[in-house]
């Protein structure tokens, strides 16, 4: 009788921070903006000072970013993830019961914070260590729950329409809490000293890499143009996760109802999800240095379309482009962190890669808001962006594999 091949448990963790992404940054990524209407609407507060709350948000994650990676290596991707969605979760409660500006601010923090502790980095250190093969491949699966939440916008939409935003994000604060633990467990289960040969549970003619301290790492060409590279293509992500949804619904932008906005977010969604997907698949196949660029470029150019965009056309291109550019540069961005630098140390050096994209991404929501403040529209932010992508495509070039000395 033949016997069944169990799945290579590494596949599990992959999917279980799929799941931790679409709980983790739904609420501080995908939703914002949708949420930002409706306290813009209840409160009568300025667009700047409504999404410069994903600024101060971020205030936490941008300062803990370095000192996360190194938790994570320490102590591992389980506490933190415990931890990070007690936190998380507790926010959205707090905040379903917020009455004025401080206590907005202070419930967004603890939002941004907890999912930042327990979110993108202690997943991605777990995936980094189990798999040796299909490397991008199951980061593309843990990135691509970030933007697989975005599916779920037409449902908060809804949500907020028919019952308020308060009781829904209530309701989802309950849900991180309760699913919190089970995440933990599942991710945060150690790999077999095995693993250092392959991830199919086959012989395989894996060579260990060199795992480069963080002064190794900070001392290499590619460390610096990887981060500066991941900092120029996300403080586009920064403003269009705060700001795509009011743009989108706002009568001097695309001027589309709050369910036909919510309906094109939902499509970016699935294009990045689908994309992130393909980009891993591609970056396990091809050289990843020969490509990024090219995804890199086409989201600047989704970045254009979006700013002379006038109807439900034009934002469905630019929902399929940033889908397939955004979406398909992740996996391949970060699994060359992984190739280059290894496991050991893998938090630690991302981290700190990770802490100019970190403060980009916090400064560019209230930025972009003061602008439409002043100017009364979306059109000069989006072109700066998409010229500071077109600049990040260029810096690629610089990057070269590290060398052991």
């Amino acid at each position: 009788m033949k016997t069944k091949k169990k799945v290579f448990y590494g596949w599990w963790v992959s999917l279980a921070g799929g799941a931790n992404m679409i709980l983790s940054s739904g609420p501080t990524f995908q939703v914002t903006s949708t949420l930002f209407r409706a306290v813009e609407d209840e409160f009568g507060w300025s667009r700047a000072l409504v999404s410069g709350v994903a600024s101060f948000g971020r205030f936490g994650g941008a300062l803990l970013g370095p000192l996360e990676g190194w938790m994570t290596d320490k102590i591992g991707s389980k506490l933190m993830i415990l931890t990070g969605f007690l936190i998380g979760g507790l926010g959205l409660v707090f905040f379903s019961f917020i009455n004025n500006a401080t206590q907005y601010y202070l419930a967004f923090f603890l939002i941004s914070l907890g999912f930042s502790i327990g979110g993108f980095t202690p997943s991605m250190v777990a995936v980094n260590a189990w798999m040796t093969q299909h490397k991008s491949t199951g980061m593309a699966m843990v990135i691509g729950g970030s933007s697989l939440s975005g599916i779920f916008v037409p449902l908060i939409v809804w949500g907020i329409t028919n019952y308020g935003w308060r009781e829904t994000f209530f309701l989802i604060g309950v849900i991180t809490i309760i699913v919190g633990p089970f995440l933990a467990k599942v991710i945060g289960r150690r790999p077999p000293s095995y693993l250092y040969q392959t991830d199919s549970q086959e012989t395989t003619n894996f060579i260990p890499q060199h795992d480069f301290t963080l002064s190794e790492a900070m001392k290499t060409r590619a460390f610096w143009g990887l981060a500066i590279t991941h900092g120029l293509t996300n403080i586009s992500v920064g403003a269009i996760s705060a700001h795509i949804y009011l743009h989108l619904s706002d009568g001097t932008g695309v001027n589309l109802s709050p369910y036909t906005a919510g309906f094109v977010l939902a499509i970016m969604a699935v294009f990045a999800f689908t994309f992130q997907i393909l980009g891993g698949i591609l970056g396990d196949r091809v050289n990843k240095l020969a490509v990024l660029p090219v995804f890199i470029i086409i989201q600047a150019t989704s970045l254009f379309v979006i700013t002379f965009a006038k109807d439900i056309n034009g934002a469905i291109i630019f929902a399929v482009l940033w889908g397939i550019g955004f979406g398909a540069r992740t996996p391949i961005f970060h699994s060359l962190r992984g190739d280059y630098f290894g496991r050991k140390h893998f938090g630690t050096i991302s981290g700190v890669m990770s802490f100019p994209m970190a403060m980009g991404m916090m400064v560019t929501p209230v930025l972009v808001g003061w602008a439409f403040d002043v100017r009364g529209s979306y059109q000069f932010s989006f072109i700066v962006m998409a010229i500071l992508c077109v600049v990040a495509s260029l810096s690629v070039l610089f990057v070269k594999k590290p060398q052991i000395n």
